[in-house]
């Protein structure tokens, strides 16, 4: 054998060595994901069971993950043991003027802090931020006795009117997305004659769709899985929100837990729904707010 015939065949083994590395180091990793997405799946497929098992199965540990046969009526069950249209609609009515409201009121400001020269504009925005490192439940005392004496405690005004105050996070987001529109855009529509509000308006919100798209998810869903709020500020049944709704199949004699999974699960959909559908403006507002022109 040659030292040619050698060499080819300790580098035609390396090859192997490489590849067969590279196939163990993705089986690793493959591995390791599918562990990770069965840890984050499984608390949904649990609640998913629980909701069609009876309620004699519920404790009955040789069921299992499968109940047999399941019982797809705890839904409809669930949906009409408390008034849950009533809830839907005043979650939905909400979730709409939060989103309208962190739309309008977080875009002015961060169009603001990004394209507007006015003195103490740094410090401001400074300012703005840091309230991100504020605990919320060191606002809740004052906010709750503001809203007393205003007289909003028992409606629904304080879980929507915040939102059109401006959001801190969603300031941040929206500011670094308009610092990466090229000036010339606004330049040239100044040039035209138009003002700031019409610069705003007609120029930074059409091109900011992929970032004005995650501001209103996440007040959505901020909206949508907040409980905490209208536990503080209702006390009347007829404006509960649904999340506030579901704790009311917890009694101090027994507790519904398929109908409370079942009514989990119905409120967990429209929110799969929402990020199957705009998965991918979520990435896409989120990678180009990190890009600071």
């Amino acid at each position: 054998m040659t030292m040619r015939e050698v060499g080819s065949m300790s580098i035609r083994s390396m090859r192997l060595g490489r590849k067969a590395s590279a196939r163990l180091g993705r089986l690793v990793v493959f591995i390791v994901l599918s562990l990770g997405a069965f840890a984050f799946v499984a608390p949904f497929v649990w609640v998913l069971s629980t909701s069609l098992k009876s309620t004699d199965q519920l404790y009955d540990l040789s069921v299992g993950w499968l109940p047999k046969p399941p019982i797809w009526s705890n839904y409809r069950e669930a949906l009409t043991f408390l008034p849950f249209a009533t809830y839907f609609k005043n979650t939905m009515f909400v979730c709409a003027l939060a989103v309208i409201g962190s739309l309008l009121s977080c875009s002015m400001v961060a169009y603001a802090f990004a394209r507007l020269r006015f003195p103490g504009r740094n410090v401001l925005f400074v300012l703005v931020i840091s309230t991100t490192m504020m605990p919320w439940a060191v606002r809740i005392i004052p906010t709750y006795l503001i809203f007393k004496y205003i007289g909003w405690v028992g409606t629904l005004t304080p879980l929507w009117f915040p939102a059109f105050l401006g959001t801190a996070t969603y300031i941040f987001l929206l500011r670094q997305f308009f610092m990466g529109i090229p000036y010339d855009l606004t330049d040239a529509a100044r040039i035209d004659g138009c003002g700031e509000v019409g610069i705003y308006w007609r120029v930074m919100l059409p091109l900011s769709g992929p970032a004005l798209t995650v501001i209103a998810i996440f007040a959505f869903l901020n909206q949508w899985n907040d409980f905490i709020r209208p536990l503080i500020y209702l006390s009347d049944q007829s404006q509960y929100t649904m999340a506030l709704g579901l704790q009311l199949f917890i009694g101090l004699d027994t507790t519904h837990w398929n109908l409370l999974m079942a009514a989990a699960v119905a409120m967990t959909v429209p929110v799969l729904f929402i990020f199957a559908f705009f998965q991918r403006y979520m990435i896409q507002g989120v990678t180009l707010t990190g890009i600071k022109g």
